[in-house]
C-alpha cells in the first residue's frame, strides 16, 4: 500500500503553461521527490492528482515539443 503525502502545508505554484488567466490555471507542488501533486487553482480545496515524476516530465516534454496540445 502506498502512503498518500500530507498536502496541507504545501507551497503551490501556477504552471507557466496555464493561459495566464485566473480561470484556467493548473497548480503544482515541487517539494515531493518522485511525485508531482497537481490541482485546479479554481478549486484549491478540491481534489489533487498525484503523478509519478517521470510521467509528469514526459507530459511536459510532449507539451513543449507539440506532441500534446
Amino acid at each position: 500500500m502506498k502512503t498518500i503525502p500530507n498536502l496541507a502545508d504545501v507551497a503551490w505554484r501556477k504552471s507557466s503553461y496555464s493561459d495566464g488567466g485566473d480561470n484556467n490555471c493548473v497548480e503544482i507542488a515541487d517539494s515531493f521527490p518522485g511525485a508531482v501533486p497537481v490541482r485546479d487553482s479554481k478549486n484549491p480545496s478540491g481534489g489533487v492528482l498525484l503523478f509519478q515524476a517521470a510521467a509528469w516530465s514526459g507530459f511536459i516534454g510532449g507539451v513543449k515539443d507539440g506532441r500534446i496540445g
